[in-house]
């Protein structure tokens, strides 16, 4: 019977020391080893060895990238406004050894250190700046934070600011501001346009009236063309003819009363042309008393010589 206690005892005693004596380490996880309270070494991912009861193997180190978002913290600008800025940390564990000695909680290290560097960075801006300057902001962050990390066996790799939140009265004032440059922005659309439109208008009317005027000059110019061929025409007609001064006579005639008519001929003077077409009209007629014209009768009544 007491064999078999002892047996017991000696196979409990076996499996502890197994246990303790064989350590699997997960991938991407470290493990701080300290021999009889003090650093040892640092075990990677995968199978080790350990000396139970002498070595003692602190909890496992998580050698990923880590996410930490902080609570909106208050911050006063350069024109003493108060905004509310959250921001999110992204950090991983490089050395297993420094984070587990050299800091005691490096992620509230590094919440409270991106407070500071934030509200001194900040703290030099104007709200517009702060708005509009996220990327220069988070430049630093970054640096100052990696720069303060490094000893502590962690890497900063990116800082970003996910809200900034100004004051109620500030966003409406900013909400109206924005408003007006809208309706400043349309208004001066509309004006361009309505100036592009009657400056098309202007064009248009001038190249409209540039086109009447340059038909009207072709007009009177194939119109005076027109004429000139006509008077030739005639011109030629008339040399070709050869009229008579009792045919000038009578065309003249006919054209004496399209001289006289009109609105404004009050009073018409007869020409002396007048009396000498009617004297050579009235000597190309035949006499009513016979064939002999005036001036033959006349003649033919005076005494022979």
């Amino acid at each position: 019977m007491v064999g078999y206690i002892v047996l017991i005892v000696v196979a409990v005693v076996v499996v502890l020391t197994l246990v303790r004596t064989i350590r699997i380490v997960p991938q991407a996880r470290a493990g701080v080893v300290e021999r009889l309270g003090r650093y040892h070494r640092t075990l990677e991912a995968g199978l080790a060895l350990v000396i139970p009861f002498v070595d003692r193997l602190r909890p496992l180190i998580d050698l990923r990238e880590q996410i930490v978002s902080f609570e909106p913290q208050p911050v006063i600008t350069e024109d003493n406004l108060v905004v509310s800025i959250d921001t999110v940390v992204y950090y991983q564990v490089t050395d297993a050894k420094a984070a587990t000695y050299e800091i005691a909680d490096h992620v509230g290290a590094i919440e409270q250190l991106a407070v500071t560097t934030l509200r001194n960075v900040v703290g030099g801006m104007t709200l517009e700046d702060t708005l509009t300057s996220r990327d220069e902001i988070n430049r630093q962050l970054r640096g100052v934070l990696d720069e303060a990390t490094g000893k502590w066996g962690v890497r900063v790799n990116r800082v970003e600011l996910k809200t900034v939140d100004p004051p109620r009265t500030v966003q409406e004032a900013m909400e109206k501001q924005m408003r007006a440059e809208r309706d400043k922005r349309a208004a001066i659309l509309t004006a361009e346009g309505v100036k592009q439109s009657q400056i098309l208008t202007a064009e248009g009317e001038k190249q409209s009236a540039i086109l009447r005027a340059q038909g009207q000059r072709e007009a009177q110019i194939l119109q005076a063309e027109g004429q000139s061929k006509a008077i030739e025409t005639v011109f030629q007609a008339i040399h070709e003819g050869k009229p008579d001064p009792t045919l000038l006579a009578y065309q003249y005639l006919q054209v004496l009363p399209q001289i006289a008519d009109g609105d404004s001929n009050k009073v018409w003077i007869i020409p002396s042309e007048f009396t000498e077409a009617l004297g050579a009209l009235r000597g190309a007629l035949p006499s009513p008393r016979g064939d002999q014209r005036p001036d033959e009768a006349s003649g033919s009544s005076k005494p022979s010589a």
